[in-house]
C-alpha cells in the first residue's frame, strides 16, 4: 500500500511503497573488441514476442519493451512477478508483499492504496488482467517468457495503463511432446522448494500440462519486540493447461490456484530529524532497538500477508479468410488478508488490517489482418470487464497512546507545556471509559461493483519497403459503483484518528468516466539490422473513489468537518477523484552491432503527466486521508539494454536507465512551512540512475557436460526524501551482487543440473522504500533487504 503524506501534519495512511528498484544499467562500453561468437549462434537468442498481437522478433518491435525468456527467469531465480523489474530498464520498486503500488515505470506509479482506484502499472498473465493489490502478485514457475512494456499502454491490451504493462506467459501444453521435470532448492534460511512439471500428449491434436510449486522459507530478520524472525513465506501453486490445434483453430486453457502466506511489510521508524524529535518528545523517550537495520514493532494485530487466488483462462485463435480472430476469456477469484504495524515502533499507534474478497471477469475479441497482405495492416478489438470487491479496513491504536500524544500536542500548542496524560487523566471528570481491550479500532467496509468496456483500432501502412506508419484510436468507458460504510468505534474516543467520521449506514455513489485516446508511430528500417522509430501515445487511468474520505453531494468540500457522525441523508457521498492523463513521446533505436553478435535497444523519452491521484492528509476536507488530483510532472530520460556474445565462453546482458523528473503544483500536499518549497521536486521514489548486468560463462567439458556460471549485479542511485526532500529519509545508493555456478549433464532421456549460489554476495543492506509522515506517525523505512544467502538447486528433466 502507499500514501504520500505531508511531513508536518498528522497522517493516517498506509505507506507509499517506494522503490526498491533493482532496475537497469547499460554497459555497452564493455563491448570494446570484436566478438568471436560462432556464426551459427547469431540468431539463437532472438526472442519472439506477442506484445503487438502478432508474433515478431523483439528487435523488430517499435516499442520500449524488454523480454525475458523462461530459461533466464529460472536461472537467475526470479520467483515473484515483481522480481522482473530487476532486469528491466526504467522500472523500479520491488517490495516484499502483495502490493504493486511501489512499482514505478519511468517514475509513474500508483499512489492510492485504497480499492476505489486502479493501478498505474497493469499486470497480465496469458493476456488475462491480474487486477489489484492482494490478487495481482503471483509466483513465477514453468514460465515461457515475460514481456515488460514501458510507457502508456491501451492499444495492445484489454485494460488501460498510464505507466506501463508487465505481461507474463506460462508454458502452454506442447502437443506431441512427452516430457517432465523436477527442481529442488534449499538454502541457509531453511528454504525447501519443490517444482514439478509434466507435459502429457493425449492425441495428435491435444495435450495437457501440469505444473506445481511448493516453497517454505524461514524469516531473516529478528523483531526486537517479540524475538520472532520475520520475512519468511509458505506457498503452494498449481496450474493445469491444455492445448488443442487443428488446421485453422487453436484453443488453450489454464486453471491455476495459488495459496501463499508471508509477513506483512516490516517497518522501522526513522530516529533522527525534526519529525522524530517531535514524536519522541510527545511519546517518549522511545527506544527503537535493533540498530539502523533492525525492526522493533509491537505487531499488535499481527504481520500477515495471506492470499488464495483461483484463475481460469481460455483463448481461441481462428484463421478466417480475411483476418485472424482471437477471443480471450478469463475469470479470477481471490481472498486476501493483510495486517501490519505501520508505525514501526514498539508502541501500538497504527496497526493496519485489510480483509478483502473479490472477483474479476474479462472478455476480449480481436481481429488482426493477415501478415504479408499488402502495405495495409490493421487490428481492431473490443473488451469488457466486470469486477466485484468487498474490503474491510481497520486501523487499531492504543487508547492511552492516542491520549498521550494529543494531550501533549494540545498543551504544547496552547500553553507551551510538555505533558503526557493517559485518557483517564486527560478527560478527567468527563468520565472516560476504556474499551474492552484498551484500543481504538476504526473500521470500514467498502463494496465496489465496477465494469467497463473499450474499443480500439490500429491501422498501419507501409509507405515504402523500409518506412511505415501507424495510427491508433481507443475509446474507454469505466463505471464504478462504490459503497463505503464507516462504523462508529466502540471506543469512548469515537472516530478520532483514521477517518474523523462514521456513517449511519453505507454511503453510495456511482460514476462513469469516458476517454478517447490516440497513438501515432513511425518506423524506419535503415537496413536489415537497424531500425529507428518515433511515437506519441496518450495515457489514461480512470478516476475513482477515495476509501477514507467523503464529500458533500453537491461536490463541495465539507470545510472544517468535525469528528462525528456523517449521515447519508445529510447529503454526503463517497469522495471521488478525476482520471490521470499522460502525453508520452518516444524515440528508439534497435540495432545489431559487432558483426551481428550484440543486440542493442536504446530509447529516449519524455512525457507530461497530469492530475496525479495522490493520497494526502487534510483534516478539513472530509476525512483524514483524501485522494486529490494534484500536480503536474515533466519527465525525460534514456533507457538502454544490450545482449551480446563476448566470446565462445561468455555472454552478457546489461541494461540502464536515467530519469530526470520535475513536479510542480504541489502546494496542496507539500509538508514544508512554505507550501512552495516542494516545487520542482523529483519523483522521489524512482532513482535517477539504475542498472543491472548479468555476465554468463559456459565451459564445455570433454564428457559432454558443461560448467555454467553467472555473475549478476544490480545497482541504483539515491532515492527517497519525499516531496520535502528530507535528508533523514533518504535511501543511499545500493549495489547487489549474486553469483551462481552449476554443473549440467546431458543424457539420452534428458538432462540434470546441480547449482550452488550466493545471493547478495557482499551482504549489502537497503530498504524497499520510505515515508515522510508526521505528527503521531514518525517517518519510517520499510522492507529490509534479505542478507547474504547461500543455497543449492538441483533440476532433472526427462523427454
Amino acid at each position: 500500500m502507499n500514501a504520500n503524506l505531508s511531513s508536518n501534519k498528522v497522517q493516517t495512511l498506509k505507506r507509499s511503497h517506494l522503490a526498491n528498484a533493482i532496475s537497469a544499467a547499460l554497459l555497452a562500453s564493455m563491448i570494446t573488441a570484436p566478438v568471436s561468437a560462432k556464426e551459427e549462434d547469431k540468431d539463437a537468442d532472438k526472442i519472439v514476442v506477442t506484445a503487438t498481437k502478432t508474433s515478431q522478433p523483439i528487435q523488430e518491435v517499435p516499442l520500449a519493451i524488454t523480454a525475458l525468456d523462461g530459461e533466464f527467469i529460472d536461472e537467475v531465480n526470479l520467483t515473484d512477478v515483481k522480481d522482473l523489474v530487476a532486469f528491466t530498464p526504467g522500472i523500479t520498486g520491488n517490495s516484499q508483499d502483495s502490493f504493486i503500488d511501489a512499482i514505478s515505470v519511468r517514475g509513474i506509479r500508483t499512489q492510492d492504496f485504497g480499492v476505489g482506484g486502479d493501478p498505474s502499472t497493469a499486470f497480465f498473465k496469458n493476456d488475462l488482467y491480474e487486477g489489484r493489490n492482494g490478487s495481482v502478485v503471483s509466483t513465477l514457475y514453468d514460465m515461457d517468457r515475460a514481456e515488460i512494456l514501458r510507457g502508456p499502454q491501451g492499444f495492445l491490451f484489454g485494460r488501460n495503463s498510464v505507466g506501463g504493462a508487465v505481461s507474463v506467459h506460462t508454458r502452454q501444453a506442447d502437443i506431441g511432446v512427452d516430457e517432465a521435470s523436477i527442481a529442488l532448492e534449499i538454502n541457509e534460511l531453511n528454504l525447501q522448494s519443490l517444482t514439478a512439471v509434466k507435459n502429457l500428449p493425449i492425441s495428435d491434436s491435444f495435450a495437457m500440462r501440469f505444473a506445481a510449486i511448493s516453497s517454505q522459507e524461514d524469516g531473516f530478520i529478528t523483531n526486537q519486540f517479540d524475538g520472532r524472525d520475520y520475512g519468511g513465506h509458505d506457498k503452494f501453486a498449481g496450474r493445469w493447461s491444455t492445448s488443442y490445434e487443428s488446421d485453422k483453430t487453436k484453443i488453450t486453457t489454464m486453471v491455476e490456484y495459488e495459496d501463499r502466506t508471508r509477513n506483512g511489510s516490516l517497518y522501522r521508524a526513522i530516529t533522527n530529524g525534526d519529525i522524530w524529535d517531535a514524536f519522541d518528545q510527545a511519546m517518549g523517550p522511545v527506544e527503537i532497538r535493533g540498530g539502523d537495520q533492525g525492526i522493533d514493532s509491537d505487531n499488535y494485530t499481527g504481520s500477515i500477508d495471506d492470499a488464495q487466488i483461483l484463475t481460469l483462462g481460455g483463448k481461441l485463435e481462428y484463421e478466417l479468410d480475411f483476418a485472424d480472430l482471437t477471443v480471450n476469456l478469463g475469470h479470477k477469484d481471490h481472498d486476501y488478508f493483510y495486517t501490519e504495524d505501520y508505525d514501526g515502533t514498539p508502541i501500538s499507534i497504527s496497526n493496519y488490517t485489510q480483509d478483502q474478497t473479490g472477483d474479476y471477469t474479462q472478455a476480449e475479441i480481436r481481429l488482426n489482418s493477415k501478415p504479408d497482405d499488402g502495405p495495409l495492416s490493421w487490428y481492431v478489438g473490443a473488451s469488457y470487464y466486470k469486477e466485484n470487491i468487498d474490503t474491510r479496513f481497520s486501523f487499531v491504536a492504543d487508547e492511552d497512546a492516542m491520549c498521550q500524544y494529543y494531550s501533549h500536542y494540545y498543551y504544547l500548542y496552547y500553553y507551551g507545556q510538555s505533558v503526557q496524560f493517559t485518557c483517564s487523566e486527560y478527560y478527567g471528570s468527563s468520565g472516560f471509559t476504556p474499551s474492552a481491550d484498551g484500543t481504538l479500532t476504526e473500521t470500514s467496509q467498502i463494496i465496489g461493483k465496477y465494469s467497463g468496456w473499450a474499443t480500439y483500432l490500429n491501422i498501419g501502412y507501409a509507405i515504402t519497403d523500409n518506412f511505415d506508419i501507424e495510427f491508433g484510436i481507443r475509446h474507454t468507458s469505466d463505471k464504478k459503483q462504490f459503497s463505503n460504510n464507516v462504523f462508529e468505534p466502540e471506543s469512548w474516543l469515537g472516530p478520532y484518528w483514521a477517518y474523523l467520521f462514521s456513517t449511519d449506514g453505507p454511503l453510495t455513489n456511482t460514476k462513469t468516466w469516458d476517454n478517447t485516446s490516440y497513438r501515432a508511430l513511425a518506423r524506419w528500417r535503415m537496413d536489415e539490422d537497424t531500425m529507428l522509430y518515433a511515437s506519441y501515445t496518450e495515457g489514461y487511468k480512470s478516476g475513482g473513489f477515495g476509501s477514507f474520505s467523503v464529500r458533500r453531494a453537491d461536490g463541495s468540500t465539507p470545510e472544517g468537518y468535525p469528528t462525528g457522525i456523517t449521515f447519508e441523508a445529510d447529503g454526503f457521498l463517497p469522495d471521488e477523484f478525476a482520471p490521470e492523463i499522460a502525453d508520452s513521446y518516444e524515440f528508439g533505436l534497435k540495432d545489431t552491432w559487432f558483426d551481428g553478435n550484440a543486440q542493442v535497444d536504446l530509447t529516449a523519452f519524455m512525457y507530461d503527466y497530469q492530475d496525479l491521484q495522490i493520497v494526502t492528509y487534510d483534516v478539513d476536507a472530509g476525512g483524514a486521508a483524501l485522494v486529490k488530483n494534484v500536480g503536474e510532472v515533466e519527465s525525460s530520460g534514456i533507457e538502454g539494454s544490450i545482449k551480446a556474445s563476448l566470446s565462445t565462453n561468455f555472454d552478457i546482458y546489461a541494461s540502464m536507465a536515467y530519469l530526470d523528473s520535475e513536479a510542480s503544483k504541489l502546494q496542496d500536499i507539500c509538508g514544508l512551512e512554505d507550501p512552495d518549497g516542494c516545487e520542482g521536486s523529483p519523483l522521489f521514489w524512482a532513482p535517477e540512475f539504475s542498472g543491472s548486468v548479468v555476465l554468463n560463462g559456459n565451459f564445455a567439458l570433454d564428457s559432454g557436460a558443461e560448467i555454467v556460471s553467472s555473475l549478476e549485479v544490480y545497482w541504483e542511485s539515491e532515492r527517497g526524501g519525499g516531496w520535502e526532500n528530507l535528508a533523514s529519509s533518504k535511501i543511499d545508493s545500493y549495489t547487489d551482487v549474486s553469483f551462481r555456478i552449476a554443473y549440467q549433464a546431458y543424457e539420452d532421456d534428458g538432462n540434470w543440473r546441480i547449482e550452488a549460489y550466493i545471493e547478495n554476495l557482499t551482504n549489502e543492506f537497503t530498504w524497499d522504500g520510505m515515508n515522510n509522515n508526521g505528527g503521531i506517525l514518525p517517518s519510517h523505512f520499510f522492507g529490509p533487504k534479505k542478507p547474504r544467502t547461500a543455497g543449492l538447486r538441483f533440476t532433472r528433466s526427462w523427454q
